[in-house]
């Protein structure tokens, strides 16, 4: 049976971990790699770190920052933001990445997904998408609307299609963040994850809105998640991953066990 990953995700602004709700009115939480380094040891499968502000200042990822997580961890991680290319993308993975995720890049120029997967793998190549739900209107018939530049531009794209389009592409893996869960931490936006892990036959990550375990166990179930990004619920110490990995087990979820 294959296992249910948990995934924190830690957001960085100038350096330090930050915090918002639905993209917004961020706090400061603490130094990435000392957090990232908390979390490894703490029972994680995976981490993510996005650069939430490098792609809309036109500025390349830390890669300082990348090294020093890559020392400080024993586990896979994802680089998002601030990539504008293959040479970045070598850059990342060289610095000690296993995974980069490309999002407003990928939708202004598609091909680099395939691009990416052709020289790296597919495994390296995730697609972040920040969808929005549009349930009246009928330019996209999925009801969410795709997202970019940190919910400052909408270039017209239905989500369910462009999720059918990235896999095609080459694709290694789907992070669905919904915008109108983000922080929220009243439980994921079931039916988009649903939705595109149905339609497609690479892993889907759910992302946004995780306050409680029985939230994961929601996702796993009702939105057929393969994973499940968390990030307000441990930061701020109220669960910590082996809890939730146990919570998970105990409803009947397969999890990798650290502890």
């Amino acid at each position: 049976m294959l296992t249910k990953r948990i995934i924190p995700c830690l957001d960085v602004r100038s350096g330090k971990v930050t915090k918002g709700v639905k993209f917004k009115n961020n706090v400061v939480l603490g130094d990435p790699v000392e957090m990232a380094a908390a979390y490894s040891d703490g029972g994680c499968d995976e981490l993510v770190f996005y650069d939430i502000t490098a792609s809309a200042e036109g500025r390349p990822i830390d890669i300082a920052m990348v090294q020093a997580v890559a020392r400080a961890i024993h586990i896979p991680f994802a680089v998002g933001g601030g990539i504008g290319g293959l040479a970045d993308m070598e850059r990342v993975l060289l610095a000690g990445a296993e995974k980069i995720s490309v999002n407003s890049l990928a939708v202004l120029q598609p091909e680099i997904i395939t691009r990416g997967a052709r020289a790296f793998g597919a495994q390296c190549m995730v697609l972040g998408m920040d969808p929005v739900a549009v349930p009246d209107d009928p330019r996209f018939p999925s009801g969410y609307e795709v997202t970019i530049r940190g919910f400052r531009e909408r270039p017209g794209l239905d989500a369910l299609e462009w999720a059918r389009q990235v896999a095609d592409l080459g694709a290694g893996e789907i992070v669905v963040n919904s915008v109108d869960a983000d922080g929220t931490r009243a439980g994921y936006e079931l039916k988009i994850t649903r939705m595109i892990a149905d339609a497609v036959d690479i892993p889907v990550v759910a992302s946004g809105g995780a306050g409680h375990p029985q939230h994961l166990v929601q996702v796993f179930r009702e939105g057929g998640a393969d994973a499940a990004i968390i990030a307000g619920m441990i930061h701020t110490g109220d669960y910590t991953i082996a809890g939730i990995k146990q919570d998970l087990q105990q409803a009947g979820i397969a999890v990798r066990r650290r502890w």
